[in-house]
């Protein structure tokens, strides 16, 4: 059991095995006790708790790594392995994946290009892993699903957090960076010198230790709470005692040390330079490895303490270890000043107070042990411990105030559930977090909604205003069971009513295919019919652009060549032309367009950007042409055409062009070499698209058809790192999309990325995409957001 407050922890073994120093450990799952250790040696080694007395036996040595090993986790159990996985990451720049039971590596994951010095795992498999090569990567099983690229020097140390989507890195550019499905959330300045190391406290904390000699606490938002200090030269480790804020930390200045209410209880120094690494295992013991290759555990526990002979043994082992005066671990040292032998019967003030003596022209290192009330000697010097709430007529649940707590029965023979219900919460939200938390068919979904409203009747705190408004706004909450007002009025045609051109306001509609598709907003469509079949995704075609008005583009076109300055100007001959080329691609003509044609639009598009909209429209409607399309996007042209779009996705340049570029690249989509094109280039054009992500709403749905695009293609060809990019796409631009129509195209996309892709579905889960997609279930208005929400959460 673990000792109570101010408990002093004490050797309980030391344990030989490796030959060079212990650069990583890490708790174990199973044995359950036990823990793993890494070295230089090149070897991983397992180590189970003895039953007998209070050591540990060596269960296994792993090798797999051609080069050092420096550091260790493990990879939580699964189906497929349930006693888990031990990951190392070696200076070959590999990572080995080993069974608790075999000591070759089941697979290697490579792919850094330099020492991975750092690995954390995270729910569903995924594994995080740091290099010097400044990257960090993030895998699923034994792929590479996304690298997280922004620290400009080696990354030390890395951690998953607990919320899903959040990662942390630590890097030798004195930053730490919070990553949200693989873009870089935010940056934590403040350390002085290298990260080394993190650990979680919460969802919400954090701490970091550096080779500033400082530990500090972080808040998630940004904010530093706290530095610690005591070590006197780099912190090397950190690691966090189960179930408190308390925490230990080993370094360069020969030291353990363990803090409680953020002070420094206690100081235990080492017969070895530098103490790499620690861990805290489930009750409480602390294990260290050191550069003298010893593993050596501590412990509160008076059952567990080493006897008397191996306590002697690690003393003497002390007094004879060799301190260089340069490391500066005991401050400046003046040999001609120092005290003699006497000064040692003055008690020290604190607990890890050092003291120097000079004894007979040698100098000795003492630290004062306050349970034993004595100065120990540390060292021969050759060559820091200071530092219910009253109820207002609610129910109480899990320690937490609600309106009402409800009983659920879901059949006869099992268990009730409790259900807690606020009056301001959404009854769809309640329902599904209910149905997950307890594991129960998301089936019951719309019979538990149903329960709530029918027992909370007339207890609704917002009477919902007569005129819709949008859920997500906030302006007014949609209340189901309420009456809400009419849904919004369908886009009119712009083109119609108004003689004006304006780009990108028309409202979008696909060709309808076969009976309803729901990306038209016909009206229509009714979700009963929805309700047995998924007739979202998926999907198997490109969604298109392809409203137009020839003729208002085309008096655009001439008004702006009006303005146009004499290098760009077109000739009424190259005007008529256009004209030709738009008739031929608008309509189902037997045509097909001329390179003149083609020649002349290529021209115009590469007009100044402040007049090129008309005829990045023409390029948009154009490209669908199976002629264009093989033209634009055949080898020899395409990088061209790719570098012109990107540049009009520049957030900084007009949201009109941004707007047509994206739909020119959706366009893209119709036929094979355009595929094929946008494939090749995924990687340059989603980074570049997701810049846009500031704009308005036509260019948020016309984001979330591109990702939807590419969805479809990756739905054929199974590219893993290419549904990771979409993935990691969609979550970061649900954060910002508030257009239910984008939502729509992106939970399509989402649908059909996910379909019959196991490993999919475990990286939306990682990333928290399920989380973030939840609240869609209770939308009203259009029906098919929340129908085609429900089918994709019945997957995750």
């Amino acid at each position: 059991a673990m000792a109570g407050e101010g408990g002093v922890f004490r050797l309980r073994c030391s344990l030989l095995g490796h030959g060079q120093d212990v650069r990583g450990l890490t708790r174990g799952l199973f044995p359950q006790g036990g823990f793993v250790s890494v070295s230089r040696d090149r070897t991983a080694r397992l180590w189970s708790p003895d039953g007998l007395n209070r050591g540990f036996t060596e269960m296994h040595c792993m090798s797999g790594h051609s080069n050092f090993v420096s550091c260790v986790c493990i990879i939580p159990p699964s189906d497929l392995y349930p006693r888990g996985l031990i990951a190392t990451g070696g200076n070959d720049h590999n990572i080995c994946v080993f069974t608790i039971d075999n000591t070759a590596p089941l697979y290697v994951l490579k792919g850094h290009k330099n020492t991975v010095c750092s690995l954390s795992s995270g729910k569903f498999g995924t594994l995080l892993s740091g290099s010097w090569d400044t990257t960090a990567k993030v895998w699923l099983n034994d792929r590479c699903m996304m690298t997280l690229q922004g620290h400009t020097a080696a990354i030390w140390a890395v951690k998953i957090l607990p919320e899903q989507g959040l990662m942390l890195t630590g890097s030798a550019d004195k930053t730490i960076k919070l990553w949200k499905a693989g873009r870089c959330e935010r940056t934590f300045t403040g350390h002085e010198d290298c990260v080394r190391g993190l650990a979680i406290l919460s969802e919400m904390e954090f701490l970091s230790c550096a080779n500033d000699a400082s530990v500090r606490r972080w808040h998630i938002s940004g904010e530093c709470l706290q530095v610690y200090y005591g070590h006197t030269n780099y912190i090397y480790s950190i690691s966090v005692f189960p179930r408190c804020k308390d925490f230990v930390t080993t370094g360069e200045d020969r030291s353990l040390r363990i803090w409680k209410q953020g002070e420094c209880a206690q100081t235990i120094r080492l017969p070895a330079q530098s103490v790499w690494c620690c861990c805290v295992l489930d009750n409480g013991d602390i294990v260290v490895g050191a550069s003298d290759g010893i593993i050596r555990v501590f412990t509160e526990s008076s059952e567990r303490t080493a006897s008397a002979e191996e306590m002697q043994a690690f003393e003497d082992e002390l007094s004879q270890a060799s301190i260089d005066p340069k490391t500066g671990d005991l401050g400046d040292i003046n040999a001609d000043d120092l005290p003699g032998r006497e000064h040692l019967k003055d008690p020290g003030t604190r607990d890890g107070q050092t003291r120097l003596i000079k004894d007979d022209g040698k100098v000795e290192a003492y630290q004062w042990s306050v349970s034993e009330g004595r100065w120990i000697k540390i060292g021969d010097v050759v060559g820091s411990s200071g530092a219910t709430q009253q109820t207002s007529g609610k129910v109480l649940f899990e320690g937490k105030e609600y309106d009402y707590v409800f009983t659920i029965d879901v059949n006869e023979s099992g268990p009730s559930y409790k259900l807690p219900y606020n009056i301001t919460d959404d009854p769809w939200l309640t329902a599904y977090n209910f149905l997950q938390k307890n594991d129960l068919n998301p089936m019951f979904l719309d019979q538990v909604a149903k329960f709530i409203m029918d027992n909370t009747k007339g207890q609704t705190l917002l009477s919902t205003s007569a005129q819709f408004s949008d859920p997500f706004t906030g302006s007014g909450r949609y209340v189901p069971g309420s009456s809400s007002g009419p849904s919004t009025i369908p886009a009119a045609d712009p083109f119609t009513g108004a003689g004006r051109y304006v780009p990108g306001s028309a409202s979008i509609a696909a060709a309808p295919v076969g009976g309803v598709d729901p990306f038209t907003g016909m009206g229509a469509y009714q979700s009963a019919a929805a309700k047995a079949e998924n007739i979202y995704f998926p999907k198997k075609d490109a969604v298109t652009f392809d409203q137009a008005n020839p003729t208002q583009i085309l008096g655009k076109l001439k008004e702006l060549n009006g303005t146009a300055s004499e290098e760009h100007k077109l000739t009424e001959d190259d005007l008529i032309i256009l004209e030709k080329l738009l008739s031929v691609t608008c309509n189902t003509s037997a045509e097909t367009p001329t390179a003149q044609q083609l020649q002349t639009l290529w021209r115009a598009v590469n007009w100044p950007e402040d007049i090129v909209f008309p005829a990045l429209d023409i390029l948009r409607l154009s490209v669908r042409h199976p002629t264009v399309n093989e033209n634009f996007c055949s080898e020899k042209e395409h990088v061209q055409l790719i570098v012109l779009l990107l540049k009009f996705l520049n957030p900084k340049g007009k949201q009109a062009n941004q707007l047509l570029a994206l739909r020119a690249l959706c366009n893209c989509f119709v036929s094979h070499a355009g595929q094929k094109l946008m494939m090749e280039q995924r990687d340059e054009i989603m980074t570049q698209a997701i810049e846009t992500k500031s704009g308005n709403k036509n260019i948020h749905i016309a984001l979330a058809t591109l990702t939807l695009n590419y969805a479809v293609c990756l739905h054929k060809v199974n590219n893993v790192e290419g549904k990771a990019q979409c993935l990691s796409v969609i979550s970061t631009v649900m954060e910002v999309v508030q257009d239910l129509e984008a939502i729509f195209r992106l939970l399509v996309a989402l649908g059909t990325l996910i379909s019959d892709d196991t490993n999919a579905v475990q990286l939306a889960k990682s990333l928290g995409i399920d989380s973030q997609i939840k609240k869609f279930v209770s939308v009203s208005e259009p029906a098919k957001v929340k129908e085609c929400c429900r089918f994709v959460l019945n997957l995750l």
